[in-house]
């Protein structure tokens, strides 16, 4: 085996992670997994070979209240028998947000480390667990090389009008500004779509990163021109328990009338809103379509309206549109929000293949669908493997 690199993605209480070699010109996955319930009662850490094939499977039941550190140690363990005297040349990190300085991957010195931690009051739910997991490893393997690679990275390219918030110029000068996110999702997405269809890679393409975290983002000859994201991860889009797009007068409501401190507003905006805070019942786009309450139905409702409103901004800044891509776990697993999205853009000659959007192929537009339509399995770790390969060999 060659030399490796572990692709780390650390939650609140979780940590993603995947073992690379670092083959040229394409990194060879080994395995990938994660670890759940961190901070729990019962956690849980499993991982799967490139086949699909268990080969770690580990639970601690007795109410063990787990860091990431702790389960990390498990990983490396697994890891590094996996490599036997190969060795893992480098470790990289998703980090949320790269704030205005970082465009790049970049090595990890205590100055960035630091850097980094000041930014953390824009990805509040995010970027603290992100570097909770990069001084894991620091703790575990101090003599290790870690790369940070952030998700606003490939929204550096949008022109200067869409990155601009409408407020005096020394607050912009603090970095008050449009960042985006998802970056590297959709840097994948759109590697891959461009082996699929190179003209749709290069054309108006709209990519829909939907999960629990949910964004737009209008490409352009493959370089993100506008996205729905913008200050911080609340912008845009309904998601599973955030708010999304908001009149701001909202906001100064909910401070001076209700009162509410900035503590529970954040709160409030970030953990309690979204498809749980409407439905009441649940963040999970599953629950919801299975469950047959009004509130429920309010809930994916409003979660569509909002998407393919968003949508039409995306098409605006783009002039049009040759391609859309779904992706992540509401993108890729729910045929239904896809049919209702992709029905509500019909005026633009979108036309889905019923039976191939059922079964979630990757192509799902009709023949004679104006615009193509795709579903794309997202792949953030391979990413951050390409990137750790670029660093192991000199970038």
């Amino acid at each position: 085996m060659a030399d490796a690199v572990l692709t780390l993605n650390a939650g609140s209480s979780s940590l993603k992670f995947a073992l690379f070699e670092l083959d040229r010109p394409e990194p060879t996955l080994v395995f990938r997994g994660e670890a759940e319930g961190l901070g729990g009662d019962c956690p849980r850490l499993r991982a799967a070979d490139a086949t699909g094939a268990g080969i770690l499977d580990r639970s601690w039941p007795n109410g063990e209240h787990l860091a990431h550190e702790d389960v990390l140690d498990a990983v490396l363990d697994c890891a590094e028998g996996h490599l036997g005297e190969d060795r893992i040349v480098v470790f990289a990190h998703r980090v949320t947000h790269g704030g205005p300085n970082y465009a790049d991957p970049v090595l990890i010195t205590p100055q960035v480390l630091s850097a980094l931690d000041a930014l953390a009051p824009l990805a509040p739910l995010h970027q603290p667990h992100n570097l909770t997991g990069i001084r894991a490893c620091q703790s575990l393997r101090p003599q290790a090389r870690e790369i940070a690679c952030f998700d606003t990275a490939f929204h550096r390219t949008m022109p200067p009008v869409a990155q601009r918030l409408a407020l005096p110029p020394p607050w912009e000068a603090k970095g008050v500004r449009r960042y985006g996110f998802h970056g590297l999702s959709y840097e994948y997405i759109i590697g891959r779509l461009a082996e699929l269809d190179a003209a749709a890679a290069r054309g108006r393409t709209v990519l829909a990163h939907l999960g629990s975290g949910a964004s737009l983002c209008a490409v352009l000859e493959g370089r993100s021109v506008d996205t729905t994201m913008g200050f911080s991860a609340l912008d845009g889009l309904m998601m599973g328990t955030r708010c999304g797009d908001m009149d701001p007068g909202v906001l100064l409501y909910l401070l001076q009338e209700a009162k509410l401190d900035g503590q529970a507003l954040e709160d409030l905006l970030y953990r309690r809103s979204g498809l749980l805070g409407v439905s009441g019942l649940s963040a999970d786009m599953r629950a919801l379509m299975d469950s047959a309450s009004p509130q429920a139905k309010a809930a994916i409702d409003l979660f569509v309206f909002r998407l393919v409103r968003e949508l039409g901004a995306m098409f605006a800044s783009l002039r049009g549109l040759d391609a859309l891509v779904f992706t992540a776990g509401i993108g890729e697993h729910a045929p239904l929000i896809r049919q209702r999205v992709c029905d509500s853009l019909g005026w633009l000659g979108v036309q889905l293949d019923a039976d191939a959007n059922g079964r979630g192929d990757l192509k799902i537009s009709a023949a004679q669908s104006r615009v193509s339509v795709w579903v794309i399995p997202t792949d953030e770790e391979r990413i951050l493997a390409r990137h750790a390969l670029a660093f192991a060999a000199g970038r």
